[in-house]
């Protein structure tokens, strides 16, 4: 979602490091897929496997020293594995962002303009997608990464969560943890700002809410360098709603966006 970021696309704080030593990593060799495979059942097993469209509404919030200083609306259609369309709403503008693959496209209503995504916008919503909890238990990382178990990190109230890497090729790395009944609990990693400093981004998943048989994150809060940068709240979430192709066009009139999404 390029200037805003996505369900998918939010997605890090402060890297807790430590050592876990290769002889223990070496009795354990399965243990990052069968953490991963108890996630995937508690959050539906074959169901969440195999969704193909989701559709969540809810507000966008961004902060500003630990307070909310805005807030918008958003709708945000995704269809697996590559395509998203999220539309923000809030003081009289709108912002629309729209993703396929390696391409993609934004409406800034405030200038009533249809852009083609810059190299920067493509990036983000790739570098999104890689990181995601989607992406690591439906898979879409195998052939260009690999997971391994990191071990037990400290979490709250004497809890401890399981750790699993995921290494790309390129040397993008992310860890997931998750609590001892198999939910996610948070997602870190590091970036290159805009002003080439290197800083950390952290996703934290809260309210978990049952739709269908699916487990799914109502609240998702981003930190950046431990500090809070963004909330997603869901009001409602769908899934496998049928979706047209058409809705990731890029519409050749403006005023076309003005109207509201129809699915």
């Amino acid at each position: 979602m390029g200037a805003f970021p996505t369900p998918r696309v939010i997605v890090g704080v402060l890297f807790t490091l430590f050592a876990v030593s290769c002889a223990s990593a070496q009795t354990v060799p399965n243990q990052a897929e069968a953490v991963l495979k108890q996630a995937v059942q508690k959050l539906g097993g074959e169901k969440y496997l195999k969704v193909t469209t989701q559709v969540g509404r809810g507000r966008f919030s961004l902060f500003k020293d630990s307070m909310i200083a805005s807030s918008q609306t958003f709708i945000d259609v995704i269809a697996y594995p590559d395509k998203e369309r999220t539309e923000f709403k809030g003081g009289g503008t709108k912002f629309v962002q729209t993703n396929v693959g390696t391409t993609g496209w934004v409406f800034d209503g405030d200038q009533e303009l249809i852009k083609i995504q810059n190299e920067g916008q493509i990036e983000n919503f790739q570098r999104g997608m890689r990181v995601s909890l989607d992406t690591l238990l439906r898979g879409a990382w195998h052939g260009k990464g690999e997971i391994s178990y990191v071990g037990k990190r400290t979490a709250t109230l004497g809890k401890r969560n399981d750790v699993v890497r995921l290494k790309y090729e390129d040397g993008l790395t992310v860890e997931f943890e998750f609590a001892d009944d198999g939910t996610p609990m948070k997602a870190n990693y590091k970036r290159t700002n805009s002003d080439a400093e290197e800083v950390t981004e952290e996703d934290r998943y809260a309210q978990w809410v049952d739709v269908g048989g699916i487990r799914t994150p109502y609240i998702v809060d981003k930190f950046t360098n431990g500090k809070p940068t963004s909330r997603i709240n869901y009001e409602l979430v769908e899934f496998n709603v049928r979706v047209s192709d058409s809705v990731f066009d890029k519409p050749s009139n403006p005023k076309e966006l003005k109207k509201d999404l129809k699915l």
